[in-house]
Order: structure tokens, then C-alpha cells, then sequence
């Protein structure tokens, strides 16, 4: 299977390693899009939002996509993930910004329900217009996390060891960046991210 060995190294708590604005649930395409066999877009793995909605990964296209893995009750790493996804946010002209989507998969397939992703982007103030929060399956979020070549696993307190890396997605969901670590300085991935969604 394409999943196995996606299986850990770095540890949340040790390693630091359409030009159209769209709603953050996801607005569904016109018309069918064909993506390279360079595109995460392409797999069939079906995902649900903090707001309870099913979507396939597909519909995050249209525009660049920052996206990271994370869970809810992870106390170190995942929270500077998300700060560092705010500080690229900010790093944006409000223009820009509406036109960039941010999303967040859970590794957590038990605890972070919908309803448990939705109060955490209460907590974390995280915009409904361009944040989206996805839940999905054990082997959809395996695939997933092989695709984008992060590595976790659970240990038996329910916490997660796993990769600390946020991915730009161009509009066809092929990967065009990847900043690996945490607290890093976001200022190429602010560029490119300009550059991108000029195209």
C-alpha cells in the first residue's frame, strides 16, 4: 500500500524542522478539472469540515492552498504551526490574501471530530472566509500524509510524533513549496505565494 512506512521520526514536541475569493468550505468547480499526476488533488479520499460539510480534497483547488496536519490537542508543536501559518497570512497584501486558502487536516481521525474542529477554530480565531478544518478517515489521512511525505504515529497516550511542515499548493494541488520546521522565516514563502497567485 502506498501508506505503509508513513510511520514517524519527528516528534510534535521534538523536532523543529482563481483569481476569485471562494468561502474556506470549499466551493465546488464550474466545470471538471483535470489534474497532473503531480496533484494531491487527485485522490478520490472523501473529508469532512469543521462545519460538517463532505468534501474531496479536488475542491481546495482554483487557487494556491497552504496546508498543514496538525491535532487539536497537541500542547507544543501544532499551535507554532498554526502561528506560522497566521504570521504567512499576514504577510499578505488583504488583496492577496483572499485569494490564498489555509487548511488544516487532522491527524486525530478519534477525537477531532467536526464538532471538535469547529470549536477549535473558535479558540484559535481562525477566519471562516479562507481557513478550512478537515476530518477524515485512518487510511484517507495515511494517504494523505504519504503524498505530502509527512510522517506521524500515535503513541499510547493519544498523543502524535510527527513532521512539522506546512506545503503550498499551486492551484492544481501539485506541491510548490514546502517550509519544514517550526518558527521559521516565512518571507520565501510569502514570495512565492505573491508570485502565485499573479499567474
Amino acid at each position: 500500500m502506498l501508506v505503509l512506512g508513513v510511520f514517524l521520526l519527528a516528534g510534535c514536541a521534538t523536532h523543529s524542522s482563481s483569481h476569485a475569493t471562494k468561502p474556506s468550505c470549499c466551493a465546488a468547480s464550474e466545470t471538471p478539472t483535470i489534474f497532473t499526476d503531480k496533484s494531491i488533488y487527485q485522490t478520490e479520499s472523501n473529508w469532512a469540515t469543521d462545519q460538517g460539510k463532505h468534501v474531496k480534497l479536488s475542491e481546495l483547488g482554483g487557487g494556491p492552498q497552504i496546508v498543514a496536519m496538525f491535532f487539536a490537542n497537541c500542547q507544543f508543536a501544532c499551535p507554532i504551526i498554526v502561528s506560522d501559518m497566521k504570521r504567512i497570512e499576514a504577510a499578505l497584501t488583504p488583496e492577496l490574501r483572499a485569494r490564498v486558502g489555509f487548511t488544516l487536516v487532522s491527524f486525530d481521525t478519534k477525537r477531532d471530530t467536526p464538532a471538535a474542529l469547529a470549536a477549535y477554530r473558535v479558540t484559535h480565531a481562525l477566519p471562516a472566509q479562507n481557513w478550512t478544518l478537515l476530518h477524515g478517515e485512518p487510511d484517507d489521512v495515511l494517504e494523505l500524509a504519504a503524498l505530502l511525505g509527512l510522517k506521524f504515529k500515535e503513541d499510547a497516550n493519544g498523543q502524535f510524533a510527527h513532521s512539522n511542515v506546512i506545503t503550498i499548493l499551486n492551484a492544481q494541488g501539485e506541491i510548490a513549496h514546502q517550509q519544514i520546521g517550526l518558527n521559521q522565516d516565512i518571507q520565501e514563502t510569502a514570495r512565492l505565494l505573491r508570485q502565485l497567485t499573479t499567474k
